[in-house]
C-alpha cells in the first residue's frame, strides 16, 4: 500500500472538533501481521442474501420504509482499474428524517421509522459491481459548532479477502448545499473530495420506482 497521504485527511483537523482528542500524539507502531490480519470476513459471507441489500424492506415488517427511494450502485476497483469481486460491503445510515436507529439517538426530535433498520450488506459480483436499494438519508444536526448540520450521507465498510484490506468511508450526494459547510467533508484535501460524491445516473433510475446514483470506489493495496 502506498505511503503517500496527500489524498487523505489529516488525523487532526481543528474545524472537526473531535479530531483534536482522537488524533494520535505519538508515532504509530507497525503491528506484525498474523493470521488474524491475513484472513477474511469468514462465515458472515455465507449468511448473505439478496434481501440484505434492500434497506427499504429488510426490516422484516412487511411494510416499506418511508422516504425517497433510491438505488446506489457502482464498481469497486483496484488502482489499475481492475474489478474487485467478492468484496463485502456494509452500509449504515440515517432515515429520511435524519434519525439513526440507535437507542442513544435521543437528542434530535425527528421520527423513527419502524420499517427501516438503516443497515444493509452485499457482495460485489465478478465485475466488482455492488447495488443497494435504500432511502435517501436526511441531514441532521450535530454538536460540532453552532447550527452545525451533516449533509445527507451513507456510511460504508468494505472488506476484501483479509481483515487488513478494510476501508471505512462515507458517500455524499451531488448538489448537496451542506457539503461546503461540513468540516468532515472539507477535512479531505480539495482535489480528493469529488471521489466521495455520488452522481445522479438516469440509466440507473428505474421508472416509477427509484432514482439512481452511481459511485465507484477505488481501493489501494
Amino acid at each position: 500500500m502506498t505511503t503517500d497521504l496527500s489524498d487523505h485527511p489529516p488525523f487532526r483537523y481543528p474545524d472537526y472538533r473531535s479530531t483534536i482528542k482522537r488524533s494520535p500524539d505519538m508515532k504509530m507502531i507497525e503491528i506484525i501481521r498474523t493470521l488474524t490480519e491475513e484472513t477474511g470476513p469468514g462465515p458472515i459471507v455465507a449468511d448473505l442474501s439478496s434481501e440484505d441489500a434492500d434497506l427499504t424492506t429488510n426490516a422484516g415488517t412487511g411494510a416499506a420504509a418511508i422516504g425517497e427511494r433510491i438505488i446506489v450502485t457502482g464498481k469497486v476497483l483496484d488502482t489499475y482499474g481492475g474489478p474487485l469481486p467478492k468484496t463485502l460491503i456494509e452500509i449504515w445510515q440515517a432515515n429520511a428524517s435524519g434519525r439513526y436507529t440507535h437507542w442513544r439517538e435521543t437528542e434530535f426530535p425527528a421520527p423513527l421509522d419502524p420499517n427501516f433498520l438503516g443497515a444493509g450488506q452485499c457482495l460485489t459480483d465478478d465485475e466488482g459491481i455492488y447495488r443497494f436499494t435504500t432511502i435517501k438519508p436526511g441531514p441532521y444536526p450535530w454538536g460540532n459548532h453552532a447550527n452545525a448540520w451533516r449533509p445527507s450521507h451513507i456510511h460504508l465498510s468494505l472488506l476484501g479477502p483479509r481483515v487488513r484490506s478494510r476501508l471505512v468511508t462515507q458517500m455524499y450526494f451531488e448538489g448537496d448545499p451542506l457539503l461546503a459547510l461540513d468540516p468532515i467533508f472539507n477535512a479531505v484535501p480539495e482535489h480528493s473530495r469529488s471521489r466521495m460524491v455520488a452522481r445522479y445516473d438516469h440509466q440507473v433510475t428505474v421508472p416509477n420506482w427509484a432514482l439512481g446514483w452511481r459511485w465507484d470506489i477505488v481501493l489501494e493495496g
